[in-house]
C-alpha cells in the first residue's frame, strides 16, 4: 500500500501552515473592510481591518522570503522575465504583489478621506484578496500523488477558512460595537458551518477511497495528528463554536469572543493537519 508514492520526506514544512493561517486572516479582513462600504453596521471595523490586513500581509511575505535558500531571490518576482506563467506559484506571487500595492493605495485613500476612490480600491483589494486562499489551495491541489490535497474542494475550504478566521478577528476588533458584533456573528457562524460541511466531505471521500487515502485518513484521525485535526480542528475549533453561536450565550460579547478565539485555534490546527498529515504518509515508505 502506498508504493506508488515517489516522495519520502516532508517537503512543505510547518512554516507554510503558519503562512496559510496568516494570509487567510489577511484575506478575510480585507473582505470585511470592503463589506463595510455596503453594510453600515460594519463601519467601525473598516480602518482596523484594512490596517491589520496590510500588516499581516507583510508578515506573510517575510515568512515566504525566509523559506527561500537565497532570500534575495524574491526580487525575481518583480521581474516578469523570471516568471514561469505555467506555474501556480508564479500567479500566486503576482497576486500577493498586486494585492499589496492595492492595499497600500487603499490605506492611502482611507487616510486621505477620499470615499470615491476608497470604495473602488476596497472592491479591488477584496477581489485580489479572494485570490490569496484560492491560489494557496490550488498549490496543494496540483500535487496529484498526495491524497486529500488533490481535490478541487481544497481551494473552497481555504476560502471558507479565510472568511471564518477573518470574521473571528474582525469580531474581536468590533467588541465595543453591538451592531457590528451581531453582523459578524452571522458571518462567523455560517462560514464555520461551511468549513464543517467541507470537512465532512473530505473525511468521507478519504476514508472510503483507495489504500493511500485510507492511510491518510488513519494519520489524520489517530495519535498526535488526530488530536490536532479532530480534537482542536473539528471538535474545539469548528463544532464547539457553531454550538456556542447558536446558543443564547453566543449572542453576548463574552460568548462571541470565546467562539472567535476557538475558531482561530481551529483554523490554525486544520491548516497544520491538512498540510502535514498527507505528507507523513509518504515518510513511511
Amino acid at each position: 500500500m502506498g508504493d506508488y508514492v515517489v516522495f519520502h520526506d516532508v517537503s512543505w514544512h510547518a512554516s507554510y501552515a503558519v503562512y496559510f493561517f496568516v494570509v487567510g486572516i489577511c484575506a478575510g479582513l480585507s473582505f470585511f473592510s470592503f463589506l463595510s462600504w455596503h453594510k453600515p453596521s460594519l463601519r467601525p471595523v473598516r480602518e482596523k481591518s484594512a490596517y491589520l490586513s496590510f500588516a499581516l500581509l507583510a508578515v506573510a511575505g517575510l515568512l515566504l522570503i525566509s523559506d527561500l535558500s537565497q532570500p534575495l531571490r524574491f526580487l525575481n518576482v518583480l521581474n516578469p522575465a523570471y516568471l514561469n506563467f505555467t506555474s501556480p506559484l508564479a500567479w500566486g506571487s503576482l497576486n500577493i504583489v498586486t494585492f499589496g500595492l492595492a492595499s497600500a493605495a487603499y490605506l492611502f485613500m482611507l487616510r486621505k478621506g477620499d470615499e470615491k476612490w476608497g470604495r473602488t480600491l476596497a472592491w479591488v483589494t477584496a477581489l485580489l484578496a479572494l485570490g490569496l486562499p484560492i491560489y494557496t489551495g490550488y498549490d496543494l491541489t496540483a500535487h496529484q500523488s498526495r491524497p486529500v490535497w488533490n481535490t478541487p474542494v481544497i481551494p473552497v475550504l481555504f476560502v471558507a477558512l479565510a472568511v471564518a478566521s477573518g470574521s473571528a478577528v474582525a469580531s474581536l476588533l468590533a467588541m465595543g460595537n453591538e451592531a457590528a458584533r451581531n453582523m459578524l456573528r452571522l458571518y462567523l457562524l455560517w462560514s464555520t458551518a461551511a468549513v464543517a460541511v467541507i470537512l465532512v466531505s473530505i473525511l468521507g471521500t478519504t476514508n472510503y477511497g483507495g489504500s493511500a487515502e485510507e492511510l491518510t485518513f488513519i494519520v489524520l484521525t489517530t495519535r498526535t495528528m488526530g488530536a490536532i485535526f479532530i480534537g482542536l480542528g473539528i471538535v474545539a475549533g469548528t463544532a464547539a463554536p457553531i454550538a456556542m453561536l447558536l446558543a443564547p450565550f453566543g449572542r453576548r460579547q463574552a460568548g462571541l469572543m470565546f467562539a472567535a478565539l476557538l475558531v482561530l485555534v481551529g483554523s490554525a490546527a486544520l491548516r497544520y493537519a491538512l498540510l502535514m498529515g498527507p505528507q507523513y504518509v509518504q515518510t513511511l515508505y
